[in-house]
């Protein structure tokens, strides 16, 4: 890739990367979305269904039986809203960070055994790159 790099040039390798991801992160049992749900839960904090289906690109009904499925299985709980009693928020459980952290942790091996393949160039080429991908994701996270 050119210096140049463009998101067509980019993408495919992005994808399967998130392939990658996807595959080797099994614990809990969970969908991609409810690992992602999960996961924002335990970044953010307490949130509405309406919130977590807007954020997931899902509807509410779809969060609604997701979140339903996630309490089942003591990953998630709902709690009264302290700024409106009328509301409900999803919070994490100590089981679904349990979860994240065993879902993080198969990501960091497979990552780190692929890593060991590869020779010590391409490894430094890839720590060089991570500040811009970080800052690459959070643009377009902010856009």
């Amino acid at each position: 890739m050119s210096a140049q790099v463009t998101g067509r040039d980019l993408a495919p390798t992005m994808e399967r990367l998130v392939r990658l991801v996807r595959e080797v992160s099994t614990a809990g049992e969970v969908s991609t979305t409810g690992a992602a749900v999960i996961a924002r839960l335990g970044r953010l904090g307490g949130q509405r269904i309406t919130d977590l289906a807007r954020a997931e690109g899902v509807s509410q009904p779809a969060m609604t039986q997701l979140v339903n499925r996630l309490e089942q299985d003591r990953l998630v709980r709902r709690t009264a809203d302290s700024t409106d009693r009328r509301g409900v928020l999803v919070e994490v459980t100590d089981r679904g960070r349990e979860v994240t952290a065993a879902r993080r942790t198969q990501r960091a091996e497979a990552l780190e055994a692929a890593l060991e393949r590869l020779d010590g160039s391409d490894r430094t080429a890839i720590a060089a790159a991570l500040p811009a991908l970080d800052r690459l994701v959070d643009a377009v996270l902010e856009s």
